[in-house]
């Protein structure tokens, strides 16, 4: 008999899941929406495919609350860059995305993955993360809310970097939106069949549609 006690992680997946099956299951995803943008490690898509699948004629109302919510909490940790990055910021960098920071021209940055400075090479616009928002900018920003890189990481570090704020929110929109909005439409025609698919293979295919889209205008550029 397996007495193994489960992880933390699971146990507060289990606990995000449970809301479902509560008279409040919306106001759970969006407070879980708002904080995991910050500081919770459990993304909602969790809570809204099962608030999905439980009333599929709501989807798009469950997708614009998560998105709102999310974005909401997005300002939040964008805040949090902005006026506490040396000592909550840091903290939730360090201890809960589990990120390493290092000191980079007198402040901490994010040395970024050596395969990526070998495969995009000075396109990058430096080896570390602050380097690369001179460059790169709301692309970032656009990539962590699309995928399932932890966007709280780069809800702080935006704010840390001085994106421009309504750069920074119409760009978490869009990539958050289009997040919920196809996980919930599809679930809404395909139905149960589909979140086993989306449990299985959305971090793959939400990576290569990134790969696809930044290799679509880096073409441009050449040609342009």
């Amino acid at each position: 008999m397996n007495t193994e006690k489960p992880s933390i992680v699971r146990r507060l997946y289990d606990w995000v899941l449970h809301w479902a099956d509560t008279p409040y299951g919306f106001t759970a995803l969006v407070l879980i929406s708002f904080v995991e943008s910050s500081f919770f490690p459990i993304p909602p898509d969790v809570l809204l495919m099962a608030l999905v699948l439980a009333a599929p004629t709501k989807w798009a109302k469950i997708a614009f609350a998560c998105t709102l919510a999310s974005v909401a909490g997005g300002v939040a940790g964008y805040g949090i860059g902005v006026l506490a990055w040396d000592t909550m910021g840091m903290w939730i960098v360090e201890n809960l995305v589990r990120v390493p920071l290092t000191p980079v021209d007198g402040r901490m940055d994010i040395a970024l993955p050596a395969y990526m400075t070998k495969m995009f090479g000075d396109s990058l616009g430096g080896s570390y993360l602050f380097q690369v928002y001179d460059t790169w900018g709301a692309w970032i920003v656009g990539i962590f809310g699309l995928t399932p890189l932890p966007y709280k990481l780069v809800t702080i570090t935006a704010g840390v970097a001085q994106l421009n704020l309504p750069v920074f929110i119409i760009t978490s929109i869009v990539a958050r939106g289009f997040r919920f909005f196809v996980v919930s439409y599809i679930l809404f025609k395909v139905g149960e069949p589909a979140k086993a698919f989306i449990d299985k293979h959305f971090n793959k295919l939400t990576i290569i549609f990134v790969v696809l889209l930044i290799g679509g205008f880096a073409v441009l550029k050449l040609i342009f």
